[in-house]
């Protein structure tokens, strides 16, 4: 087909074009472009503003989000630090603590020593007391006896006539030949 022809037919509006533009078709797709324009702007500010604010929402959010949970790492880093200065601490005092009872100990060891030193010293020169006091009263029994033997004696030996004066000289010559090593309980 010739471009006379096609402009013929196109005016005439045989069927026989196999493209028909004509300016019906060019208006109506004219029409369609700017309405499907209009839909795109009219949608974009109906959902796309909305989809964006809801998205810059939710951006503003996260990195809310992402700032606190920083900053609460960060507390609890902080948290940690101190507890574990805290822990240290405790162990220090506790280990003071039983430093200072071990200390004690000793000490109280020291003075149930000293004090059980102290009563045995007591013990010992009270026995020693007690064993001179038995050895006196054994002696002053001895001699006791030994007196009333003499007593004894002397009473035969003045029956036999003699006088008081002999008879103390006898008893004081015969307590000087025993002497004071016989009253000592050896």
């Amino acid at each position: 087909m010739t471009v006379a022809n096609f402009s013929v037919a196109l005016l005439t509006g045989s069927q026989e074009r196999i493209f028909g533009l004509d300016a019906q078709l060019l208006f109506d797709v004219l029409v369609q472009g700017l309405a499907v324009f209009l839909l795109f702007i009219f949608l974009s500010y109906i959902l796309i503003e909305p989809v964006k604010k809801i998205l810059a929402d939710r951006q503003a959010k996260i990195q809310g989000d992402l700032a606190s949970a920083a900053s609460d790492k960060e507390e609890a880093a902080k948290l940690k630090a101190e507890y574990e200065e805290k822990i240290k601490q405790a162990d220090d005092e506790a280990s003071e603590i039983l430093s200072a009872a071990r200390k004690k100990a000793v000490k109280n060891e020291e003075s149930i020593v000293a004090e059980a030193k102290e009563e045995a010293s007591r013990i010992i020169s009270r026995a020693n007391q007690e064993a001179v006091l038995e050895r006196n009263k054994v002696k002053d029994e001895v001699k006791q006896e030994i007196i009333g033997v003499a007593t004894a004696m002397a009473g035969k030996i003045v029956e036999s006539s003699m006088d008081d004066k002999k008879q103390a000289e006898l008893i004081d010559e015969t307590l000087k030949e025993m002497g004071d090593d016989t009253w000592l309980n050896k």
